[in-house]
């Protein structure tokens, strides 16, 4: 590379990320085939329009990858192309979702969505995002009492509100979701199911989280969480409103599509059929309630009591026994361990300074790490909250 500066500060963020280690829930590290797939020279290829229908010639081989990172994501999930419909094109996870609402709900019509403080996403309706702007959010949240979905609470809320779209798939909830139950909810209000599963789409494709697609009407997933793919994300749809998302995406949201992402997309699509993803998921269920529980057996307060999935939440304030979530991550990382600080149920402190902090395992078991490596790890953990 000519450019020295930038080399500089290549080799500066490759030494930072060997060094510590990464407990952010939504990142990992991807295979060198991604790597390899994100520099080649599809890059240099503008190709607006769809496989078949092309504003710019020249795009024979862009139409074949991206019709096989569709067949990829319709295998991997299992699916049937008679009644799903698949969009690469979406270059990340809020956009994707903003596509789906505007597609299929109607400018200041109801979504209902998870809270924020209760693990929900800002693309689900929250105030500051676009989403709540154009949309009204129908708030829901966890129980006050074990801090998990009341479903009976929810379906109160549909019934009274009878939202467009009920959103359930989020960025920091432990449990297993019941997507019958919201598909019974959905029913009941003649609302959409919207599956967000950026989180877990990688445990699905693993077999050890429940598939959502037997009840979602839509779904979208990121790639770069447990699917170990590029920062990208991929939306699934019913048959029925395929069109009106594609038209909602081109030309509604974006020109030409990043060729060289859906063709990394296709690439982690493919690792992830291999035998040896199953086994890589389980093991990050694995370390993920192995961590847990050694920080439990250690004085921390687990939200929920524990997690069904890579990730958790840790309630680092304890009614001001602790530190906050701030404080939490800044020392950590002095500690050589990167995590996020993360709102908490019910939590009574500001989101810059909230009152947890979200962990997750799916990185690290990339590296390899395995559940005694866990229990080590909350000691290290522990040792660098503690009280001074």
């Amino acid at each position: 590379m000519k450019d020295k500066q930038i080399q500089k500060f290549v080799k500066l963020e490759a030494e930072r990320q060997r060094r510590v280690v990464n407990l952010i829930a939504s990142e990992n590290y991807v295979s060198d085939g991604v790597l390899a797939a994100l520099a080649s020279p599809f890059i240099n290829k503008y190709a607006e329009g769809y496989p078949g229908a092309r504003y710019y010639q020249g795009n024979s081989v862009v139409d074949e990858v991206e019709r096989l990172c569709v067949d990829r994501a319709l295998k991997l999930f299992k699916l049937s192309p008679r009644r799903w419909h698949v969009n690469v094109q979406s270059l990340s996870g809020s956009p994707a979702n903003f596509a789906i609402y505007s597609a299929l709900v109607p400018l200041g019509e109801k979504i209902m969505g998870l809270t924020l403080e209760s693990g929900g996403h800002l693309s689900h309706g929250h105030k500051v995002s676009l989403t709540g702007k154009l949309w009204q959010q129908v708030p829901y949240w966890v129980s006050q009492k074990d801090e998990r979905l009341d479903y009976d609470e929810i379906r109160a809320i549909a019934l009274r509100e009878r939202p467009k779209m009920i959103v359930t798939g989020y960025t920091a909830y432990s449990r297993i979701i019941d997507f019958k139950k919201f598909r019974a909810i959905a029913d009941e209000a003649s609302a959409l199911l919207h599956v967000d599963m950026s989180h877990f789409a990688g445990l699905v494709a693993g077999g050890v989280y429940p598939s959502p697609f037997r009840y979602a009407d839509t779904l979208m997933t990121t790639t770069h969480k447990t699917l170990r793919g590029p920062r990208s994300a991929i939306i699934f749809v019913r048959e029925e409103h395929g069109k009106k998302l594609d038209k909602t995406i081109f030309p509604g949201m974006y020109g030409g599509p990043h060729i060289n992402q859906i063709v990394a997309v296709a690439v982690c699509l493919f690792e992830a059929m291999q035998p040896s993803f199953t086994k890589y998921a389980r093991q990050v269920i694995a370390n993920a309630s192995a961590l847990a529980t050694s920080l439990q057996s250690l004085g921390w307060r687990i939200i929920s009591g524990g997690t069904d999935t890579h990730l958790f939440l840790v309630d680092t304030w304890m009614e001001g026994k602790g530190i906050g979530g701030r404080e939490a991550a800044e020392r950590l990382e002095r500690a050589g361990i990167i995590v996020n600080k993360n709102a908490i149920p019910f939590d009574a402190r500001p989101p810059v300074d909230p009152s947890g902090i979200r962990l997750g395992t799916a990185a690290e078991t990339t590296r390899g790490k395995k559940e005694k490596d866990m229990r080590d790890l909350a000691e290290r953990i522990d040792a660098a909250l503690r009280p001074r």
